[in-house]
């Protein structure tokens, strides 16, 4: 007895769909052709009597659809992934790196469609670490991307959740003491320009003196991560950081050595003058962090403070800034600021065509009068002074 039955829904245009005689279940078949539809349903019953065939027939119908399916290994798909040529080389460089770890070597000459979820879940358990869990699941899904993967192994909700590794901004405490106790004066002023500015570790080691803008007082450099064609970062120079660029050179690379070491050979001598200090949990990286924290703590509007550091989203920059103490204001301080507003008389009339309009100007002009004098309107500042020699009100409001 077939498990199955088939049957035409006029509704649907004569599409075909298949029934569950035992469970009573349906669906769709996706074909309105007859021929086919019936191909489809004798599958499905065959796939009820002889389920020991099931895996042996599916390999003989994707042999035949991709020759590479039979062969076809783990190591393979490493091998597409670290190759991919639209990624920049130096964001091909840590899966690379995590790829080749031990923790990937029972599945590299594991045939893909022999794939079971035990053992995937197997390295999962015996990796025991977030990085190992990420790098697998993007592998798995760029198989499933490319169809190389037929089924899902791993499902969703099986992924274990962990916790990562928790990262903290560098504090001025902190700094200050690494500062103190960097001897060398080059690495010293490289640290101090991070925290002044928030580049990245690459960004900043990168800095030439032919991007410092004396004349108009600013700091221009574009980033490594972004694209050629991405609008660089541009930062005013304070006092403090003038006071800083003008200790480097004023052409050429601001820090010849820093530059030429390698990125991890920073990131180590970094460690270790914090493990000298017994400074935990921090890197390079902190000083964007610190940045960010110290940038909405001083109240700083975050759309600058996103262009200072490069974030695109909202969220990321967050992330950046989530560990920052911000004081807010007492409530009673805007409340009375509310009371103190004193609201300008209209002034409209025959005798002063112009009374709405310089009653908005007062009120627009109140918070900044001084600013609002090196302007030079000569005429407009007779009007205003017209409405207050005439109106006691106005008087009141602008000594208030």
């Amino acid at each position: 007895m077939n498990r199955y039955r088939m049957y035409a829904r006029a509704d649907r245009h004569g599409t075909y769909y298949w029934e569950d005689v035992i469970s009573r279940r349906q669906g769709s078949l996706k074909t309105k052709d007859r021929g086919e539809a019936q191909k489809l349903l004798h599958a499905k019953n065959e796939t009820g009597r002889q389920p020991h065939l099931n895996r042996e027939l599916g390999r003989v119908y994707l042999k035949a659809a991709d020759p590479a399916f039979a062969t076809r290994t783990w190591q393979d798909v490493i091998d597409s992934f670290c190759a991919r040529r639209h990624l920049r080389e130096s964001s091909l460089e840590r899966p690379r790196r995590a790829f080749a770890g031990k923790h990937f070597d029972p599945i590299r000459r594991i045939i893909i469609t022999e794939t079971s979820t035990e053992l995937f879940l197997g390295v999962i358990e015996k990796a025991g670490n977030a990085s190992t869990d990420h790098y697998l699941r993007r592998l798995h899904n760029y198989a499933l991307g490319l169809g190389w993967l037929p089924w899902i192994v791993v499902p969703p909700l099986a992924w274990p959740r962990r916790a990562g590794k928790k990262r903290r901004a560098i504090t001025e405490d902190e700094h200050l003491r690494i500062v103190a106790g960097e001897s060398n004066s080059e690495r010293r002023l490289y640290y101090e320009l991070l925290w002044l500015t928030g580049a990245s570790q690459s960004d900043g080691a990168e800095l030439r003196g032919e991007q410092v803008d004396w004349e108009n007082g600013i700091l221009s450099f574009p980033r490594k991560k972004l694209k050629p064609d991405d609008p660089p970062c541009v930062l005013s120079i304070g006092p403090r950081l003038s006071a800083l660029l003008r200790q480097l050179p004023q052409s050429g690379a601001l820090f010849p050595k820093v530059r030429s070491a390698r990125a991890k050979d920073r990131s180590a001598e970094f460690h270790r003058r914090c493990r000298l200090l017994k400074i935990r949990g921090v890197s390079l990286h902190s000083y964007r962090d610190g940045w960010a924290q110290r940038a909405k703590k001083a109240g700083m509007p975050e759309r600058y403070a996103q262009v200072a550091l490069g974030h695109a989203s909202k969220s990321v920059h967050r992330a950046y800034a989530r560990g920052a103490v911000v004081t807010v204001p007492s409530l009673e301080t805007y409340e009375e600021k509310a009371r103190n507003i004193v609201a300008f008389p209209s002034m409209p009339g025959p005798e002063n065509q112009n009374g709405a309009e310089d009653t908005a100007l007062l009120t627009l002009l109140l918070p900044g009068i001084r600013q609002a004098l090196l302007s030079g309107d000569k005429s407009r500042w007779n009007r205003i002074l017209s409405i207050l020699a005439s109106d006691p009100a106005a008087q009141c409001s602008v000594a208030t």
